[in-house]
């Protein structure tokens, strides 16, 4: 957390789930202490309405909005339209000196220019984006470590493995490990990092079931309140796979030192095993306000309207290995992982849009894709596609636009 009296924070995705909640943690943190959090910035895909009440709310005077438009003032707030608003505005309050942190969450490759943006001119954000790194990590973390940018995760898994790394001595004598988050241990003293999946609602249908779940269903998510891609991704667990292969970059560790364990019940957020065997667990409450608040407030924790965990009323814990016949989605991020390159940028790309196609039919009556093609369409993808190096932002968007192509001529209708 900044120095300053007063952290100025911009928010890239604000209308969407973690934006809204990012606000409610900045109402959170000055009510506790007035005028410790300014919200400078906003930017939304295309609810401009919603976004503008929230900067009236929040005195933002600088909004941005990914449709192709005029830049306007709209009651004393600056408007700026067009696809590529969100890198304009991380740029303009860099260039003005007025932010201290950027919270990511622009869902899906779309956040990807503007965190990249941000880290490049070497100020810290608090990734809830777990795409950008998925198709490119290697362009992320290496601007993180030239211009001393950290990336603080709002992911509960990857935000769990932050705390749960907190507490021992630094490597060699450095207190923040660069690239990543301020873990104050280095890999070599890590045995495994462990994420929980909550399994999503389909963990105990057979293959014939799953074939036919509709996307109603598939929204209905056991624990979590989260948007449609991410509620979609966790179904699958592709998203648990997404987190995987975030993991290895905001962490520096390999994919085989990464496991998953499906935890249904969703209070251990994730888990680190050391090298001693040790294992620590960060433990909580279902809510996104807490990994959002400790990514802003690190390393103090601000008391946070949340109701205490009951440890007595769950009475157990339960884990148990996820089916990769069912759920091949994990196997097919690992495979990403061990390709390298654009290999990240294809998985991604060819899920968003075998996701979006699945999510365009009628909730209850089913979706002309089965929900089992996804990864099917997937695999299919980073088969058809080399794994070559990728060496710039362009890269990655021009393979992405290829893949997102090639992707739609397999959809069905």
């Amino acid at each position: 957390m900044t120095t300053r009296t007063t952290t100025r924070l911009a928010i890239l995705g604000c209308t969407g789930s973690i934006g809204t909640q990012t606000l409610d943690v900045v109402r959170n943190l000055n009510t506790l202490r007035p005028g410790s959090v300014e919200v400078v910035g906003l930017a939304t895909g295309s609810r401009e309405t919603e976004m503008l009440a929230q900067a009236r709310a929040h005195g933002v005077s600088l909004t941005a909005v990914a449709v192709e438009g005029d830049d306007a003032v709209s009651s004393g707030t600056t408007v700026l339209r067009s696809t590529d608003a969100a890198e304009r505005l991380v740029r303009r309050l860099v260039d003005e000196d007025g932010v201290d942190l950027f919270v990511g969450a622009i869902v899906g490759i779309a956040g990807l220019p503007a965190t990249l943006a941000a880290v490049e001119a070497g100020v810290d954000v608090a990734l809830a984006n777990k795409e950008t790194l998925v198709a490119a990590g290697e362009l992320v973390t290496a601007a993180c470590a030239r211009t001393g940018a950290r990336l603080l995760p709002i992911d509960s898994e990857h935000s769990a493995l932050w705390q749960a790394l907190q507490g021992l001595p630094p490597e060699d004598g450095v207190d923040e490990p660069r690239p990543g988050p301020p873990l104050r241990s280095p890999p070599s003293r890590v045995a495994r990092l462990i994420l929980t999946a909550s399994g999503g609602p389909f963990r105990a249908l057979d293959a014939a079931a799953l074939a036919r779940v509709t996307p109603g269903q598939a929204l209905d998510h056991p624990t979590w309140s989260m948007g449609a891609k991410v509620t979609l991704d966790c179904a699958s667990l592709m998203n648990k796979g997404l987190e995987l292969m975030e993991a290895c970059w905001l962490f520096g560790v390999p994919e085989d030192r990464v496991d998953i364990l499906v935890h249904p019940g969703s209070t251990v957020h994730s888990l680190v095993e050391f090298d001693d065997r040790s294992v620590m667990a960060q433990l909580g409450p279902t809510d996104m306000r807490l990994p959002i608040q400790y990514a802003i407030t690190w390393p103090d924790r601000p008391p946070l309207d949340v109701p205490p965990l009951d440890l007595a009323a769950l009475g157990e814990l339960r884990f148990e290995r996820h089916d990769q016949e069912r759920f091949p989605a994990p196997g097919l991020c690992r495979r990403a992982m061990r390709m390298g390159g654009g290999a990240g940028a294809v998985l991604n790309a060819a899920n968003e849009v075998a996701v979006a196609r699945f999510l365009a039919d009628d909730n209850t009556s089913g979706s002309v894709l089965a929900f089992t093609r996804i990864p099917e369409i997937v695999g299919e993808m980073l088969e058809a596609e080399p794994a070559t190096p990728i060496g710039s932002l362009g890269a990655v968007l021009d393979l992405d636009r290829r893949v997102r192509e090639r992707t739609r001529r397999l959809l069905p209708g």
